[in-house]
């Protein structure tokens, strides 16, 4: 039944034969733990609701059914705790762990790898040498952003934080630093917000008391929320204030005005994940760690700056 071919074939075609006349399959259970191994990876995510997390598993889970693999899903619900709970006890039901934007601070997620793996981590940087690493440059796509932006006569902005435990938020941050260090004349307002759509919502009336002529969000969602809020609040886009967001999530194009926003290319960022993972399953050593460019997606939610922002 498993193809070896130290069995004799004529005995292994009779076998073969009375299986199928029998209708017999053979059990995963028993197989995996007869074999040592379950032919399943897991991954956890931060926030199964983000559509940009979906390109990530789709690509992966993809990849992965190519070499007879499946993929458990765990969403930790953007709670460091929940994550390193579900990261131990899903890894001891599997061969192997992908860790997706893990919130965990840094100091806790190198102690733990060790007792994960094989692990891979996606958008996440590690101190493990041994441990391959897949993310996007969130930083360099941040800067364009606020480049398209500052070109459109843009000088005060509003950046809504995405949250604090988020290394791409850091990373956007570091761009926001960047982009301030090289032009004095424009300021950028942080104003905690969150990673949905009704944060995003919720943030209007900070955005609209603000003198900011363009906001930048942290992702599609937070975006969404806030164009739909605004207007409600009859504020227009972009002829009141602009509004980028980022992940270029598939709703982004077809909402109104379309969004303009950074295309990250999760789907590869899943399929390279999964690679690597398939050398560690394999005893091999993973290719070299790959920071993916995201692409600009210039769209009708961004126009000239209005002098004065909104209340004007």
């Amino acid at each position: 039944m498993n193809g070896h071919s130290s069995v004799d074939r004529a005995l292994a075609e009779r076998v073969r034969a009375a299986a199928e006349e029998l209708n017999y399959s053979a059990s995963p259970l028993a197989r995996s733990l007869v074999l040592g191994k379950t032919n399943t990876i897991a991954v956890v995510v931060p926030d199964l609701e983000n559509p940009s997390f979906h390109g990530v598993l789709h690509g992966l889970s993809r990849a992965a059914k190519r070499n007879g693999y499946h993929v458990m899903i765990a969403d930790s619900e953007e709670s460091p705790v929940e994550e390193r709970i579900l990261a131990v006890e899903t890894r001891r039901r599997c061969d192997g762990l992908v860790l997706c934007a893990p919130r965990m601070a840094e100091a806790e997620l190198d102690q733990l790898l060790d007792e994960l793996k094989p692990v891979v981590l996606v958008n996440r940087d590690a101190q493990s040498t041994t441990t391959p690493v897949v993310a996007a440059d969130y930083r360099t796509a941040l800067g364009e952003l606020l480049d398209l932006l500052r070109g459109y006569g843009h000088r005060s902005l509003v950046y809504l934080a995405g949250a604090p435990e988020s290394v791409a938020n850091a990373r956007r941050l570091e761009a926001i630093r960047d982009f301030l260090d090289d032009h004095p004349d424009s300021f950028v307002e942080i104003t905690p917000c969150g990673v949905s759509f009704a944060d995003g919502y919720e943030a209007c009336e900070r955005v609209v008391g603000s003198a900011a002529t363009g906001v930048v969000a942290f992702n599609d969602l937070v975006a969404m929320g806030l164009i739909s809020a605004l207007s409600e609040h009859d504020v227009a886009v972009p002829e009141q204030i602009s509004v980028v967001g980022f992940d270029d999530i598939p709703l982004a194009r077809y909402m109104t005005p379309p969004l303009t926003t950074a295309s990250v290319p999760v789907t590869e960022l899943g399929a390279h994940a999964w690679r690597r993972m398939w050398d560690l399953l394999n005893g091999r050593v993973p290719d070299h760690a790959i920071l993916l460019r995201p692409r600009i997606q210039s769209r009708a939610s961004t126009g000239p700056a209005r002098l004065g922002g909104v209340q004007s």
